[in-house]
């Protein structure tokens, strides 16, 4: 049992495979993969501005400790002047303690300006790398397209493409349901001629009554020629017509007398 799930498993993963090889597109995944370093770059830019922000906060309150230590020790001077030895005294002990705050936002100042600096130069170094992807990417994207319609047309003109295919397909089956019904259509000719279909039309006739038809269409013919002849030489269409008739069977005498010699 543990056999057949682990090949279960295994023709699942081989066919999950294939379909994501058959849905993936490199020109998309290039360009998921640069939106993802622009991500990083832009995150990076906004830590070198977080870090200077504080390096100016930094600096503002240095500037500010040390008016504040610059005004005490004036006031050291006056109240020494005046002879206020204790104001003097004062006056310095706070002077110190600001020195203290002072040197420690120096120190604290020149870590964020050394963290600034990497920053800037890992985001200078990160956007040249992101240029230099985008670039190749393009180039890629650009390549793989030129190869993939090369690769439609030449199926196409070689017919081995799915959708020609398909075509191809389509055009011979209906070439060969064609030539289907014209072989049925000329065996049912061929059988309506033999007589070995009825026609239930009616509209056949078999050979003796064509003949028929063929004989009495040409006397009709005959009839009509024959008066048409008369009215032109001035005579009645019925004399025409016996003349036409005694025409006829003089000829007839004429071929029988000649027969029997």
């Amino acid at each position: 049992m543990s056999g057949v799930m682990k090949r279960m498993g295994m023709i699942f993963r081989a066919k999950a495979n294939k379909a994501l090889d058959r849905a993936e597109d490199p020109r998309e995944t290039l360009d998921y993969s640069y939106q993802k370093q622009l991500e990083l770059l832009q995150k990076v830019r906004r830590g070198v501005a977080d870090v200077a922000t504080s390096r100016k906060r930094l600096e503002l309150q240095l500037n500010q400790l040390q008016g504040q230590s610059t005004k005490l020790e004036d006031q050291g001077r006056k109240a020494l002047a005046l002879g206020r030895e204790d104001l003097a005294r004062e006056a310095l002990s706070r002077r110190a303690a600001l020195q203290q705050q002072v040197t420690d936002l120096e120190t604290q100042h020149q870590t964020l300006q050394g963290e600034e600096e990497k920053l800037t130069l890992a985001a200078q170094r990160l956007q040249a790398k992101v240029d230099a992807f985008r670039t190749r990417k393009e180039t890629i994207k650009a390549t793989y397209t030129a190869a993939q319609a090369q690769t439609r047309i030449g199926e196409a003109f070689s017919g081995i493409s799915e959708e020609m295919g398909d075509v191809g397909m389509a055009i011979q089956r209906a070439e060969d349901k064609t030539a289907q019904l014209q072989a049925r259509a000329g065996a049912i000719d061929e059988l309506l001629a033999s007589g070995a279909l009825d026609d239930q039309s009616g509209m056949a006739k078999d050979d003796i009554a064509a003949e028929l038809d063929r004989i009495s269409g040409g006397t009709d013919v005959e009839l009509e020629l024959q008066r048409m002849k008369a009215e032109l030489a001035g005579g009645s269409p019925q004399q025409a017509i016996e003349g036409g008739q005694t025409d006829e069977s003089q000829q007839s005498r004429t071929q029988h007398k000649f027969d029997k010699q």
